[in-house]
């Protein structure tokens, strides 16, 4: 099972990846270090890996699902609400492919700033 961490400032969110193409596109390109971007209660980063969206791709997740945005090439992990939510939902800007499952609580993500440097590094074994 491919797992990772995702570390940003003493924050660390390991995460079991799915399998999808997404999800092997992310694993191929580790590590992955980028600026944290937030939007309402979502950290987003841009990357280097391109994915087209995938048949079960959502604007609505569940906490814990992390997810790369195609249209906008990064990845974001949602926990709460942003700007464009209803009442109770995770609702991200765009159709998004859930690529991983957050082990621990996305919550702590609460403690990011813009800016922030963000990493997403192989688990180890």
């Amino acid at each position: 099972m491919r797992e990772i961490v995702i570390r940003v400032v003493d924050i660390a969110i390991r995460a079991r990846l799915l399998d999808t193409p997404t999800a092997d596109r992310i694993w191929a390109a580790l590590p992955i270090y980028a600026e944290a971007r937030t939007w309402g209660h979502e950290v987003y980063f841009d990357t280097v890996v391109a994915s087209p969206i995938e048949p079960e791709a959502k604007a609505v997740i569940r906490p814990g699902e992390i997810t790369f945005w195609p249209e906008g090439g990064a990845i974001a992990i949602g926990f709460g609400p942003t700007p464009i939510s209803q009442m109770g939902e995770i609702r991200l800007a765009g159709a998004s492919n859930v690529w991983a499952e957050a082990v621990d609580d996305v919550s702590q993500l609460r403690a990011v700033h813009a800016g922030e440097r963000i990493a997403i590094l192989q688990a180890d074994s």
